[in-house]
C-alpha cells in the first residue's frame, strides 16, 4: 500500500480494477480544510487520461508491473509473436497492446514486454 505522498510521476497503481499511470500530480494545501492531491492519470489499458483528487494519505495498491527481455519473432497478420530468450516460452499479443511499437519493430529485434501478472499490457522498443 502507498499513500498520495509517495506519488511520483511513472507510478503506476491499482484503482477501481483500472491499471493507472501517474503522469502529473500536485499536492494543494488551502488556507482553509484539508490538504488534497490533485492526480492526473494515464490508463495503461486504454491510453485515456483522467483527472482525479484525493485527500491527503489516502492510501492505495502500487500495481506490480515487470518489464521482461524478449525477441520479436514474426507477426501473422492477427497477432504479433515474441519468445522469452531464456525459457524459449512463446506468447502472441494483440496488435492494440502492441501499439506504435509495432512500426519500429523488426524480426529477431528485442523488445521489453510490461506484464502485469502474466498479461502483458504494452510493449517497449529500446
Amino acid at each position: 500500500m502507498i499513500s498520495t505522498a509517495d506519488f511520483r510521476n511513472g507510478l503506476v497503481i491499482e484503482l477501481e480494477g483500472d491499471l493507472l499511470e501517474i503522469v502529473e500530480f500536485q499536492h494543494v494545501k488551502p488556507g482553509k480544510g484539508g490538504a488534497f492531491v490533485r492526480t492526473r492519470f494515464k490508463n495503461i489499458l486504454t491510453g485515456r487520461v483522467i483527472e482525479k483528487t484525493f485527500r491527503s494519505g489516502e492510501r492505495f495498491d502500487e500495481a506490480i508491473i515487470e518489464e521482461q527481455e524478449w525477441q520479436y519473432l514474426y507477426h501473422d497478420g492477427d497477432l504479433f509473436h515474441f519468445m522469452d530468450n531464456e525459457t524459449f516460452e512463446q506468447k502472441a499479443v494483440n496488435p492494440d497492446v502492441v501499439g506504435d511499437a509495432a512500426k519500429w519493430m523488426k524480426e529477431n529485434d528485442n523488445v521489453f514486454l510490461v506484464f502485469h501478472g502474466d498479461r502483458v499490457i504494452s510493449v517497449k522498443v529500446p
